[in-house]
């Protein structure tokens, strides 16, 4: 057996142990797993490499909890209860173009955050007393929550697993744009449209409405959006004319939108905000400080290589299967991102690393729904008051099956994707 097979068992091993059995933290496990995997391949204790590890993803850090102080301020001031108000209010009429732009509301803080729970937590909660009123099974509604987190963890323009895969093989966070808008907006769609074929019925909008928090629009007016219109145009601006505005930077860009929800809406209190943000974005912060050693150590170890060549050696048709099957069973996008996405992109070099970046982290983001640690369909459960999360994760059967299609054949036809995209 070669060292490098030996390595990579005792990190796995570790993970697994600490994770499913001890219960420890993500982030924690994987800074153990980094460890004992440098002891058991001769490396001793590699403090620099530990170190450099654990700031490797220092920018995505910083986004993510800037951007989740922005959404708590964008939730304070009453603006996202107020677009689900009058969302509702409006297009009950059409509940298929209802459904469809309730999907692309829950997705909305994950694509800002790159975090899915923050999708169930916030817009998720939101929509979820108005879908009950409409009829829809409680199991439903949390599978379509957790589905639409899923997708607004991997739709830009923030897209975590994809800036630790990039970070794992050089490869910079640009030009991900279209992939992944060709592999979530068709997905979440679709999405859409089966939860409100397959589940709505007839439904009384009085009674709906009635159990939605109301609309502070009237009171603010536009100004309540001014925040999120500041936080999202700044961003196509600085992609659009690069060359007369300066990129000041995706984190700088969400505490000056955070900074403008004061006056536009409700009252808050900034040190409240930044305590909650902090609290909620801390597990995940130590799951990109864990990641970030975990790849150092694989790649100090030459495990990553080895990963890498094993697949190469897989047969095509077994290749693409083994992808969708093993990357979910990580239970985790990040975990799945770091240990299996750094390697595969090197197996598909020369095709476009880019779309298939892209659609490995769609088939990574499954994980976040997968048990043991079922994290988006628990969440789920506990919104609509489901007690068991497993009739969640049951619902979400056809659109994780629709989405492994996706993910697969945006890798398999990943060259001509690529040419097409521009």
């Amino acid at each position: 057996m070669s060292t490098e097979l030996i390595v990579l068992i005792v990190m796995l091993v570790t993970f697994v142990a600490g994770v499913f059995i001890l219960r420890l933290p993500s982030g924690v496990t994987l800074a153990l797993s980094a460890l004992l995997g440098a002891l058991a391949g001769g490396e001793g204790i590699p403090i620099r490499h530990l170190v450099e590890g654990s700031i490797a993803f220092l920018d995505p850090i910083l986004i993510v909890f800037t951007a989740m102080v922005f959404m708590k301020v964008v939730d304070a001031t009453g603006a996202l209860a107020s677009i689900n108000y009058t969302l509702i209010k409006r297009l009950h009429r059409f509940p298929t173009l209802l459904f469809i732009l309730i999907v692309f509301f829950i997705m909305f803080p994950g694509m800002l955050t790159g975090i899915s729970s923050t999708c169930i937590l916030t817009t998720g909660a939101l929509v979820a007393p108005a879908l009950l009123a409409m009829g829809v099974p409680a199991t439903a509604v949390g599978a379509f929550l957790a589905m639409g987190a899923v997708l607004g963890m991997i739709a830009p323009p923030i897209n975590l697993p994809v800036m630790i895969i990039g970070g794992g093989v050089d490869m910079p966070y640009i030009g991900f744009e279209k992939p992944l808008l060709l592999a979530t907006v068709p997905t979440a769609i679709l999405t859409a449209l089966y939860y409100r074929v397959r589940y709505l019925r007839k439904f009384d909008i009085n009674e709906v409405l009635a159990k939605l928090p109301e609309s502070v629009y009237p009171e603010y007016g536009f100004k309540l959006f001014l925040p999120i219109i500041f936080v999202v145009g700044f961003m196509v601006i600085v992609r659009v004319f690069a060359k007369f505005i300066p990129d000041i930077g995706i984190p700088l860009i969400f505490l000056i939108g955070a900074l403008a929800g004061f006056g536009t809406g409700k009252k808050f209190k900034l040190d409240d905000i930044f305590k909650k943000s902090l609290n909620d974005s801390l597990p995940v912060l130590g799951i990109l400080v864990g990641v970030g050693m975990f790849v150092q150590v694989m790649t100090l170890t030459g495990v990553r290589g080895y990963i890498a060549t094993a697949l190469l050696q897989l047969p095509q048709a077994y290749l693409y299967p083994a992808i969708a099957v093993i990357m979910p069973a990580f239970g985790s996008a990040f975990t799945a991102s770091s240990v299996l996405g750094v390697p595969l992109v090197y197996v598909f070099l020369g095709t476009n690393e880019i779309v298939v970046t892209s659609a490995l982290t769609l088939i990574a983001g499954i994980g976040d729904l997968m048990p043991p640690p079922s994290l988006l369909p628990i969440f789920a459960a506990q919104i609509v008051g489901e007690e068991n999360h497993f009739r969640v994760l049951k619902k979400c059967t056809i659109p994780i099956i629709l989405s492994l299609i996706v993910g697969v054949l945006m890798i398999i036809f990943a060259r001509d994707i690529g040419i097409l995209l521009g």
